[in-house]
């Protein structure tokens, strides 16, 4: 039968939804600072480094391609890691998926190059980056379903969007890092600079652990499992209540090839010979970029805690169709100041309207016996696709890797599933908590989930 909670869900502890909103900042800054190295590396380094370098074209596709590996390898990590966290909680996903990431990416820091191992190196790069991947797969939904179930009804925009802006915070600490990695003299940067970023995970690893380890699980997978006890199978649960949900999840996830366009086709592109403007320049675009979603986040998040989720989340789908090309059109010219201009306000501002709402857009969609299964599944397949759209622009470029137009409407045409998603979606910024992800019609011999 059903059992009433115990409190409403904005009478919880004071202090903690603060305190997992900055564990999942934190987390997922470190989380990401380790997968965005990756990204930067594989579009500078890793083509001299692990592959052929008598054939420069292919080794760069090639490189770009084990960027999209991990994002192959998300799906899986997400069937897995989201059934236990449902299962056992948020807390431990958190743990186990940083653990997972500083470890895998120290490795890739140590591999041996192509010189020195043959064709063994490339394979132990996409193994290491396999792993990555799965660890991605848990971390963005656990840390999104800890914040929205500790978070006041009326302020869950805000408090998730901490998850996102956390990956902002990784990935500008990731390019800070390569900018004087990517300054040193080619024989150093080759031999062992490039090594150093990756190195450095460790100390990302032992500062994460710290800060997660001391983070409460949240009231309602507690009261849950006291109360009604979680679900055996939440992945049956999943497709039998959520099916519409998961899919509008997936589509909405391609939105993240707009990221993944940005920080890696794109700086390619740029800094190939056909384009010819600086390592560093370039990696100063993102970092600005970075800087500005930082404080563009948090506000989109606030904005759609009033006006609604939905169209917060469609400004930015439809606005970053449009403002790709004004930034790929911007570095075919080969002038900074547009290069610079175009780059902070496609990625830093509108970008980030999609990007900043997208944790409680998808994480309301679902209740919270399977919310960690729902969001991790549908996004991570979503993302899958996301993360081989680096390898599919490469090709579309053509053999001189210069079509930036058609990249761009390659990248417009990823836009529009999100935008169906959005449309189709029910608006749940004023939905409570409690009520959030119940299905239509339920089995009168299930009971009704409960939430803290």
């Amino acid at each position: 039968m059903s059992v009433p909670a115990s409190a409403p869900h904005d009478a919880a502890p004071p202090g903690q939804p603060k305190k997992a909103a900055l564990a999942a900042w934190i987390g997922s800054a470190l989380e990401y600072y380790d997968f965005f190295i990756y990204g930067s590396a594989a579009a500078l380094i890793f083509p001299d480094v692990f592959f052929d370098e008598s054939d420069p074209a292919t080794a760069t596709l090639l490189s770009l391609a084990t960027f999209g590996v991990a994002y192959a390898a998300r799906p899986v990590g997400a069937f897995f890691l989201g059934h236990i966290g449902d299962r056992m909680g948020r807390k431990k996903i958190m743990v186990f998926t940083l653990i997972l990431m500083g470890v895998s990416t120290f490795v890739i820091g140590c591999l041996p190059t192509r010189d020195q191992v043959g064709t063994l190196a490339p394979v132990l790069l996409v193994l290491c980056r396999v792993l990555q991947g799965i660890s991605a797969a848990g971390e963005q939904a656990s840390a999104n379903s800890m914040t929205l179930e500790h978070a006041p009804a009326h302020k869950r925009g805000f408090y998730t969007s901490f998850t996102l802006s956390g990956t902002q915070g990784g990935q500008l600490l990731a390019t800070l890092v390569f900018l004087p990695v990517a300054a040193l003299p080619e024989e150093h940067l080759l031999a062992w600079g490039w090594r150093v970023p990756f190195w450095l995970s460790v100390l990302v690893a032992i500062v994460g652990y710290v800060i997660r380890r001391k983070l409460d699980e949240t009231p309602a997978f507690a009261q849950q499992a006291v109360t009604e006890g979680v679900a055996k199978m939440p992945l049956a649960v999943l497709a039998r209540d959520h099916w519409a949900d998961v899919l509008r999840v997936v589509a909405g996830a391609l939105i993240a090839s707009v990221s993944t366009i940005f920080t890696v086709w794109a700086l390619a592109y740029a800094t190939s010979d056909t384009v010819g403007m600086s390592r560093t320049a370039m990696l100063w675009v993102g970092a600005l970029a970075n800087v500005a979603a930082l404080a563009a986040i948090p506000l989109w998040a606030m904005l759609s805690d009033r006006i609604g989720r939905r169209p917060v989340y469609l400004i930015g789908a439809v606005g970053s169709a449009v403002t790709m090309f004004l930034y790929l059109w911007a570095i075919s010219t080969g002038s900074y100041p547009l290069t610079f201009l175009t780059g902070i306000v496609a990625f830093g501002v509108v970008y980030s309207a999609a990007n900043g709402v997208w944790p409680a857009f998808y994480g309301e969609m679902f209740s919270t016996r399977v919310r960690l299964s729902g969001v991790a599944i549908g996004t991570q397949i979503g993302f899958a696709v996301a993360g081989f759209a680096v390898t599919f622009a490469a090709q579309i470029a053509g053999p001189d890797g210069d079509n930036w137009l058609a990249v761009a409407l390659f990248t417009a045409a990823l836009c529009v599933p999100p935008v169906i998603a959005a449309l189709s979606a029910r608006e749940t910024h004023k939905v409570s908590t409690e009520e959030l992800g119940k299905p239509a019609r339920r089995n009168a011999a299930e009971p009704e989930t409960v939430t803290a």
